[in-house]
């Protein structure tokens, strides 16, 4: 690509975001792109920190949330690759105590697809409970199905994680953060940009969350009390900007979601796709399993339709390609990469909205750009 191509796409999408934080819709954002691995685009704007006035630079961390279960499922291939279990092993087999109540034949294919039936935890829990380890692992491994294996899918928001963590804990031999750090954060060299738990000495960099403010008159739509989502995490769980700027939810491994760059998850997915300063994650071969045998349908927790790969969810925000795999987060966060294309993508904010238009429009942008590259 010629350096004035990579001009333009940084270009475009520094106005594009400066329009949104001047408009007052967002109030700080990251943007990053790799192209066939090489950034081709590194914008941000805003304020970290709107009260000390911290602005948001390229190396600011965000608690983005699920964009972070991506990391996790990566780790997961890593350690695919090497042998320590393949995608049919039973999650019992590396974690006994799991097999309770009927759980004996999930696999780690269906923990990866979203299909393993175990979409919840107990009502009672609290925030302080999900910075528990040890018994969050408990409960989920005394949980009972909700369907049976594979026959179903549903989005698991908080098992997933756990459930991907013991399992490589178990394997690995050590915490999931060091694990992180040695097998996807040191290589990169994103290690002060990626996290799980992230030590309280650290939480100062961090962007700080704010909800987005609701528009005049809004009104909550109306839910049907039996919808499955009320049953699978108590209502006092539902992430949101308290929640995400807690010092104990911050330094704890919840793997279901993460703190990130975009700068750090992007140049992951440009890791996945080939090779970045030296560093591929996969080989073609497990990146190509990993997300060209997709399981789709209606999704039994929130109703609507859903595409899950191993550990990644197939498409973006405005956009039909079934080669874009990625995960988006609670706030309108998302990150992916396109085996077709190349790209790797990552918009990171901290003003938590209602839906992903920020990342769509700004996707929109690059994709246009590039495609003439």
């Amino acid at each position: 690509m010629s350096n004035t191509k990579i001009g333009t796409v940084q270009e475009q999408v520094q106005r594009a975001i400066d329009e949104m934080v001047e408009a007052g819709t967002e109030r700080a954002l990251q943007v990053a792109v790799y192209h066939r691995g090489v950034q081709v685009v590194d914008a941000v704007a805003g304020l970290a920190d709107p009260t000390t006035g911290r602005r948001m630079s390229s190396e600011t961390p965000v608690y983005c949330y699920s964009v972070c279960k991506a990391a996790a499922s990566t780790l997961m291939h890593r350690l695919a690759e090497r042998g320590a279990f393949d995608y049919e092993t039973k999650v019992a087999e590396v974690w006994p105590e799991f097999g309770a109540r009927g759980k004996a034949a999930v696999s780690i294919r269906h923990v990866l697809n979203h299909t393993a039936g175990v979409p919840g935890i107990p009502l009672t829990t609290t925030i302080e409970d999900l910075c528990d380890w040890d018994k969050m692992c408990a409960a989920i491994a005394d949980a009972e199905l909700w369907w049976e294996p594979g026959t179903k899918i549903g989005y698991h928001a908080y098992t997933f994680g756990y459930i991907v963590g013991e399992i490589i804990r178990r394997v690995a031999g050590q915490p999931l953060s060091r694990v992180l750090n040695e097998e996807l954060a040191g290589p990169l060299g994103i290690a002060k940009e990626l996290y799980f738990g992230m030590p309280r000495a650290e939480h100062g960099r961090l962007a700080v969350l704010e909800d987005a403010p609701l528009p005049p008159n809004f009104q909550m739509p109306a839910m049907p009390p039996d919808l499955p989502m009320f049953k699978a995490a108590p209502m006092s769980l539902m992430p949101n900007a308290a929640f995400g700027n807690r010092p104990d939810t911050l330094a704890a491994d919840i793997p279901a979601g993460g703190k990130t760059s975009a700068r750090a998850i992007a140049r992951m997915y440009a890791a996945l796709l080939g090779e970045v300063d030296g560093v591929r994650l996969v080989p073609a071969a497990r990146l190509r399993e990993a997300t060209t045998a997709p399981v789709s349908g209606v999704d039994e927790i929130f109703g609507m339709p859903t595409t899950w790969a191993l550990g990644y969810s197939i498409g973006a925000p405005g956009q039909s390609s079934d080669t874009a795999f990625g995960v988006g987060g609670v706030g309108g966060s998302f990150a992916y990469g396109d085996s077709k294309t190349g790209v790797a993508f990552a918009l990171t904010k901290n003003r938590l909205t209602q839906d992903f238009s920020a990342a769509e429009r700004v996707i929109q942008l690059v994709t246009s750009s590039l495609s003439t590259a």
